[in-house]
């Protein structure tokens, strides 16, 4: 899939988290922050609802554009995968639906998790997780911000790889989609599918991640995030390769949560990432010829 566009003026931010689900800032001050940083165009993906995608909406300015957004988890092979969705419409009643069935598994999840942890001797309740959440989707973040406040753990990393992590002793698994599923609902909704950070995958081969992006692209995906705040310089190359490849379109995105990600910062990863706005071009352009 050619790369349409060649105006590259401007950069852009595809891949964010606002208090909706794990970041620390609002929707309203992403934008503003967006705005400061002369960013062209940004994309709010919160983990598994709209709510930040549609807040953002009620913010709009001029000087930013806005592109709906969502990052849906998904399960592949006992392991986490992550499907992003660009251009989605908001008000697609099956894909509310189906947001609501998987925000409560993870409202069924925390509970569970909190009580594990309570029985390895850490004092904490589920009301201090909520709190710390600023009233957006709960999630493990959360709970490893608890954990960090209360010097359990001297990092949100440390409350991971010690308690929360899929190998961790609090560590409770909830139901997600497969990542047909995922692609499916985001297409049904006008959405352009995209594979999330795939340095994640794990996977013992290039040719064994080329396989699953293939049996992705079968299942309807259209996109790869190949710039990404995590990815070295040869795994940005290997996954435009695979791009390529497949023809598939090129997304990219910090992953910025705020004050939850250390180090990441709007616009520029760990600061060297750049986006150029053509690639917001091809998204725009693909669904128009799609829709």
């Amino acid at each position: 899939m050619k790369q349409a566009g060649s105006n590259d003026a401007g950069w852009v931010d595809l891949h964010i988290h606002s208090t909706a689900s794990d970041g620390t800032l609002s929707p309203e001050q992403i934008l503003k922050m967006a705005q400061d940083l002369n960013l062209r165009a940004i994309s709010i993906t919160d983990h598994d609802t709209i709510k930040g995608a549609v807040e953002a909406h009620r913010h709009l300015t001029p000087d930013v554009e806005l592109l709906s957004g969502i990052e849906i988890s998904t399960s592949l092979q006992g392991n986490t995968l992550h499907i992003l969705g660009y251009l989605i419409d908001l008000k697609d009643p099956a894909l509310s639906r189906t947001l609501s069935i998987l925000q409560n598994a993870r409202k069924e999840r925390n509970p569970k998790i909190i009580q594990k942890l309570q029985q390895l001797g850490i004092e904490l309740t589920y009301e201090e997780v909520v709190k710390v959440s600023g009233g957006g989707e709960v999630g493990r973040p959360h709970i490893a911000e608890v954990l960090l406040q209360k010097k359990v753990v001297r990092s949100i990393n440390e409350a991971f790889q010690k308690y929360l992590g899929a190998n961790g002793p609090a560590y409770v698994d909830k139901y997600r989609l497969q990542p047909a599923e995922a692609i499916s609902l985001i297409a049904d909704a006008g959405g352009v599918p995209v594979l999330a950070h795939p340095f994640t995958i794990k996977t013992d081969s290039e040719r064994d991640l080329d396989k699953i992006v293939s049996e992705l692209v079968s299942n309807g995906l259209k996109g790869i995030e190949v710039h990404y705040s995590e990815h070295t310089d040869i795994q940005t190359l290997l996954y435009e390769q695979i791009a390529q490849k497949h023809e598939l379109l090129i997304t990219g995105g910090t992953d910025f949560h705020g004050a939850r990600k250390a180090g990441v910062y709007l616009g520029v990863g760990k600061g060297n990432l750049r986006i150029p706005y053509r690639l917001v071009e091809a998204l725009k352009e693909y669904k128009q010829a799609h829709s």
